[in-house]
């Protein structure tokens, strides 16, 4: 019985010590809609509040850093973007992956650059913040 009561509570402890060090796929999921919402409305500072400095990204343009990003936020007029089947992993307790759909209606440089997008972000935890570390899009073909 004694043996039974110590697994019990082994697996109790290990449980809870999981719950604890993994990361929360809906804070991620905010953190995730915070960047694109600060992109939308062109705010630079709210993007760097969740974006890393030394953020990598890669889209069908070519690759981008941040200097990359804030120039491409001016170019972009997004009216509004809507996240969707979102998912979220990971295999370390600083370290979040996630992949969505993200359907745009904007243009880039007047031109037309709405539709459906499959997008992934990797997350990194620093100093108690999670950061955006890449990134990456690509527009779903029809």
């Amino acid at each position: 019985m004694k043996k039974y009561l110590a697994y019990a509570v082994t697996v109790l402890i290990a449980s809870i010590a999981v719950s604890i060090a993994a990361p929360d796929k809906e804070a991620i999921m905010a953190k995730e809609k915070a960047a694109w919402q600060a992109f939308k409305d062109k705010n630079a500072d709210d993007f760097q509040k969740v974006v890393d400095k030394d953020i990598r990204a890669v889209y069908v343009e070519g690759v981008s850093n941040m200097q990359g990003e804030l120039a491409s936020m001016k170019k972009w007029d997004m009216k509004s973007f809507t996240i969707s089947d979102f998912d979220a992993f990971s295999d370390e307790k600083d370290v979040m992956v996630t992949t969505y759909t993200v359907k745009v209606e904007g243009t880039v440089d007047g031109k037309d650059a709405s539709g459906t997008y499959n997008a992934g972000s990797v997350w990194k935890q620093e100093k108690g913040a999670w950061m955006a570390i890449f990134h990456t899009n690509v527009k779903a073909e029809k």
